[in-house]
């Protein structure tokens, strides 16, 4: 084994950190090598956290929600000081360039410190009485413990964006991290300790997926569950938890259309699309997935856009300059090679890349551009966690908002254009949660995050992420 091998990293408990004999590895994409180990705890040490959590409810609601806003200050000043640490871990275990993984961190800070202030602005409102004698109040309480299911493409910022507001509205979390990325998420706990968050109030659970999710799911203790995913698993806890209606919110996945208009800026465009599609090597939720240029710049586009990909350096996140990492495993590799060939056999040119990093021990891929894709490839229809940007091309703006609306996803979508009027109408018309008009990185603490369609249910960030972990009452006040 290489770095870190020594380190049994363990799951955090009630305060305590839990080491079993039960491990397993984890894997460097850019090596494919193992570089540590964590402990996989069992199911009674999964009931002893929800117990934990519970005992732990009644005196972290109690705290000013100034008080639980302090504790995640300190949470981040932790995250600023460990910055180079945790973002290293994040390198290595998700393979993203380590400039991606500092900007993680920084995400994550912001995130921790937008809930800590935005606690304090959790407003009830008094109604104007419909019948003499009565007062009508609207209170918000904290729904209670959290089981948090985190994913491995983002392991420490989406990790935080479900801890941070159920802290700041005063609920106790229990953390799920993606056992592929498990290391930046002990890290955060460490983090969490560190700045006295008390014991019970946040824990990580470190094993088996459908063991942990399923006590989720079924321990009465859970009164919500957040998850960040496929959408397939996101079905299948939707199944599990309708027999108790246990709440549920769900980031799933997408399948971003970016709409280029003959209007834009060509340098913004080209610019924004690169974000939007090869950032974190196109492992996003976000990510651009479907690409279409309308027919007057189509040819300059994408000569533009060509160029700007050849200019990418793909290779080891920890070697600095790098712009595409690995994708994150073997079966990850496989699948954007199949879509590729998929596309290429339904009449699709490759323009740019089209096979595996020769001479790389890791999970690299070269980044892809191809053209005349058609609507029924793989790639047009499925999730694409790869660096493959497919082209195709569209006449009028109508055109263009049908097919970027046609998938049964609606998490991000894209537009590139300087036209305010045309602005508003894919405001309105374009079904998607975040839209970034010549925006490649829409996503912001201070804005709601979700989907519609089958991506997902629920807000994350904004006032509307704190507002998930909270419960709207009225109290109907008669003659005291």
């Amino acid at each position: 084994m290489a770095e870190n091998a020594a380190r049994n990293y363990g799951s955090y408990i009630g305060g305590e950190w839990v080491y079993t004999e039960d491990t397993m590895q984890v894997v460097n994409p850019a090596t494919a090598q193992p570089f540590a180990e964590v402990s996989k705890i069992d199911a009674a040490m999964l009931k002893r956290a929800m117990d934990n959590a519970a005992a732990a409810f009644h005196e972290w609601r109690a705290k000013s929600a100034k008080e639980r806003g302090a504790f995640l200050h300190r949470v981040a000043d932790e995250l600023v000081r460990r910055k180079a640490e945790i973002a290293r871990a994040i390198t290595l275990e998700n393979g993203k360039p380590l400039a991606q993984s500092e900007g993680e961190v920084n995400m994550s800070e912001d995130h921790l410190r937008w809930f800590a202030e935005e606690a304090r602005r959790v407003y009830g409102r008094v109604i104007p009485p419909q019948v003499n004698g009565k007062r009508n109040l609207v209170v918000k309480t904290p729904i209670g413990v959290v089981g948090a299911i985190a994913p491995w493409n983002f392991p420490l910022v989406l990790s935080v964006r479900k801890a941070a507001p159920a802290l700041a509205a005063g609920c106790p979390v229990v953390l799920k991290p993606a056992s592929q990325t498990p290391i930046s998420c002990v890290l955060l706990a460490e983090c969490m300790q560190a700045a006295g968050v008390p014991a019970g109030v946040f824990q990580l659970v470190i094993g088996d997926a459908a063991m942990i999710s399923n006590e989720f799911v079924g321990n009465p203790i859970c009164r919500k569950i957040s998850f960040t995913g496929s959408t397939r698993v996101g079905q299948s806890l939707i199944r599990a938890a309708a027999d108790k209606i246990k709440p549920l919110c769900l980031e799933l996945g997408g399948l971003a259309p970016v709409l280029v208009f003959d209007d834009c800026d060509l340098d913004v465009a080209v610019r924004e699309t690169i974000i939007a599609k090869f950032r974190n090597t196109g492992q996003s939720c976000i990510a651009a997935n479907r690409i279409y240029v309308q027919k007057g710049i189509y040819k300059e586009f994408v000569e533009r856009f060509c160029a700007a990909v050849a200019k990418l350096k793909t290779g080891d996140g920890l070697q600095p300059g790098m712009d595409v990492g690995p994708v994150v495993n073997q079966t990850a590799l496989d699948g954007a090679l199949a879509q590729i060939h998929d596309a290429v056999s339904k009449g699709a040119r490759v323009l740019a890349g089209g096979e595996r990093v020769k001479d790389s021990a890791g999970f690299f891929l070269q980044p892809t551009v191809l053209e005349n894709v058609c609507d029924s490839a793989a790639c047009m229809c499925e999730e694409t966690f790869a660096p493959i940007a497919p082209l195709g091309s569209f006449e009028t703006e109508e055109e263009g908002i049908r097919r970027a609306n046609a998938s049964e996803y609606g998490l991000s979508a894209y537009a590139m254009t300087r036209d305010m009027a045309r602005i508003f109408r894919l405001s309105e018309q374009m079904e998607a949660g975040t839209i970034g008009i010549n925006d490649g990185a829409p996503t912001t603490s201070t804005a709601p995050f979700g989907g519609v369609k089958e991506s997902g249910w629920g807000r994350e960030l904004g006032y509307e992420g704190l507002d998930a972990f909270l419960e709207t009452k009225h109290v109907s006040l008669g003659a005291i």
